[in-house]
């Protein structure tokens, strides 16, 4: 059974920082690329962040670009999101997802695995 389960999300004032962390179990992240995705009320869900499985190439959306950084421990098979200088439109669930091997991981549609979900919520 996999699972994924995210962690350090709370609340903080604009411009602080946090680092979210999904550790998984039930597959190994190094054979996947690994994903953020965000969603806030009455939102979509909508793309953060990915990271390849082999190059560690690393994607954002235009949103969060030089704020947020992805990264993978591929020996704790945890894939965390630093996020820096957090904006009140920063405020949703934050979910990692485990990528399949074809699409674009700018898409959701793309991952075949999601967590639950961590609140992050940034006050003004």
């Amino acid at each position: 059974q996999v699972q994924l389960e995210e962690s350090g999300g709370g609340l903080v004032q604009t411009g602080g920082s946090l680092r979210l962390s999904c550790a998984v179990s039930g597959r190994t992240i190094s054979n996947y690329a690994m994903g953020w995705f965000r969603q806030a009320p009455g939102k979509e869900r909508e793309f953060v962040a990915a990271i390849r499985r082999s190059s560690g190439t690393t994607y954002y959306a235009d949103s969060v670009k030089g704020r947020f950084t992805i990264s993978r421990d591929n020996a704790k098979n945890t894939v965390y999101l630093q996020m820096n200088s957090l904006k009140p439109e920063d405020t949703a669930v934050y979910y990692c997802a485990v990528a399949s091997g074809t699409g674009s991981l700018l898409v959701g549609g793309t991952y075949l695995d999601w967590g639950q979900g961590t609140q992050v919520t940034v006050s003004s």
